[in-house]
């Protein structure tokens, strides 16, 4: 039986993350919600992450702004200011285990990561969660349900990344959880091991091709 985790990244969206989590509390699914800091900033931003903590899915750091990769980050304090400055809001939420996702436009490549940024995540205990399937609901919000049912069956452990954003997945993501498990895929919290190559501190798969 081929296994589906959802993730989304980019929220959360006080119009869209509360109806995406109420459309996986109604199908029983729990996801990873990667969070931007700058959404943290305000107290709505905060309840919005404090729900989806304690409807049981998992959370995770993706930056503060989602501005510039960090491989191609030139600033200096570029680790500090995206994935520290996220870590100091997230952290009274959600205290762990520390999660991180890179961005980069849904591609894997060196563009995703800085050596000082590798550094950063084994010193602090986190593990680096990747995917293996972006259907670009972001781009395309009407055509996403087919690409991603039909890639999740070429696979037995799919990490899908979805967006609770305007625009994006919500639309399609009810009709896509029911033909998904019509086709008897199932709806699991566990990450592929291929798509983490840092665990909790300690880098378990080579990093080539994802460091700048």
């Amino acid at each position: 039986m081929p296994c589906v985790t959802l993730s989304f990244d980019n929220g959360p969206d006080p119009d869209v993350t509360p109806r995406v989590l109420d459309v996986l509390a109604g199908r029983g699914v729990t996801a990873h919600f990667f969070i931007l800091g700058k959404h943290l900033v305000d107290r709505a931003g905060r309840r919005l992450v404090e729900r989806a903590r304690d409807e049981g899915h998992l959370i995770g750091n993706h930056s503060f702004s989602h501005t510039t990769p960090l491989g191609e980050d030139p600033r200096a304090d570029a680790v500090a200011r995206e994935i520290a400055a996220t870590e100091a809001l997230l952290t009274p939420i959600v205290p762990g285990p520390k999660r991180f996702r890179p961005f980069g436009g849904g591609a894997l490549g060196p563009h995703l990561l800085s050596r000082g940024a590798v550094d950063y995540l084994v010193a602090h205990g986190y593990s680096c969660v990747l995917w293996n399937s972006v259907p670009r609901d972001w781009i395309e919000p009407e055509a996403w349900v087919p690409r991603a049912l039909a890639d999740c069956a070429t696979r037995s452990h799919t990490l899908l990344v979805l967006h609770d954003i305007p625009d994006a997945c919500l639309a399609g993501l009810p009709g896509f959880l029911d033909a998904a498990r019509a086709q008897g895929m199932q709806f699991v919290p566990e990450l592929p091991p291929a798509c983490v190559p840092i665990a909790q501190g300690r880098v378990v798969a080579d990093l080539d091709g994802l460091v700048a």
